[in-house]
């Protein structure tokens, strides 16, 4: 079993929807948690409501007293009370949890509000067993400009500094070919894969951090389940169905 605790996305390509797609992919039940709402398509984000943070705490409450995961996630969290009332409540958690620290959305729309930067690095971020920013949200938590592959040593050791267990940045708005990076007190690995031409890369963040949760469920070792989930992404990225108008979502039967 599987947790995400994260946004809706009503066309299906990214948050619950695409978390819960990618864990039925990996032969995990999934379960899920829903933060906030959103209105959006390939093309746009017109509004976001976040839930009330007593009702995302009975979600969570409700799942881990009857139905325990292997593994959790989090998503898009909103603002600092969902921030703070996830991370009181994953001190409970006899599970590791992959922290997806999504601000902005694909579109550009900010999914957590500004304050809630400082609630996430300094209560939910050391309950991570894993963190997952993309470049833009690692120079976020870290202070730390990354510019190419160099920038990312650092910058994750800085981020590791914060409490968390590992880091990985990915590193898809880098120019040239996309690295990812993977750094803990064990571990400091890059992983290399060919830049895919497309436009349809809706909802990659979420489709990646469910992937690894849902092999760590299973009961993968965190270097490999990075691994393994890295290898899916690219596979559902090439073989994309393109659909809407705009920036269209992965393959999640890849």
């Amino acid at each position: 079993m599987a947790l995400t605790i994260a946004g809706s996305d009503p066309s299906g390509g990214a948050g619950i929807q695409a978390d819960l797609k990618t864990f039925h992919r990996f032969g995990v039940y999934g379960e899920a948690a829903i933060t906030l709402l959103t209105v959006q398509n390939t093309e746009k984000v017109s509004r976001v409501e976040v839930l009330a943070r007593e009702l995302v705490r009975a979600q969570v409450e409700a799942v881990i007293s009857d139905i325990p995961p292997g593994a959790a996630k989090t998503g898009a969290l909103g603002n600092s009370e969902i921030i703070e009332t996830i991370a009181e409540l994953s001190t409970q958690f006899a599970f590791p949890l992959v922290v997806d620290p999504v601000m902005i959305s694909k579109h550009g729309s900010r999914l957590v509000t500004e304050g809630a930067i400082d609630a996430f690095k300094q209560q939910l971020l050391p309950r991570a067993a894993l963190v997952t920013p993309n470049i833009p949200e690692a120079e976020a938590l870290s202070g730390l400009a990354i510019h190419s592959q160099d920038d990312m040593l650092p910058a994750a050791a800085r981020i590791l500094g914060q409490g968390c267990k590992a880091v990985l940045i990915k590193g898809g708005h880098l120019t040239g070919e996309p690295v990812d990076f993977l750094h803990s007190a064990e571990i400091s690995h890059f992983f290399h894969f060919p830049r895919i031409p497309t436009p349809h890369t809706h909802g990659t963040g979420c489709t990646y951090s469910a992937a690894i949760t849902a092999l760590l469920a299973l009961g993968r070792p965190l270097d490999r389940a990075v691994s393994e989930a890295r290898r899916f992404v690219q596979r559902a990225i090439q073989t994309g169905p393109a659909l809407g108008h705009g920036n269209g979502p992965l393959n999640h039967f890849a």
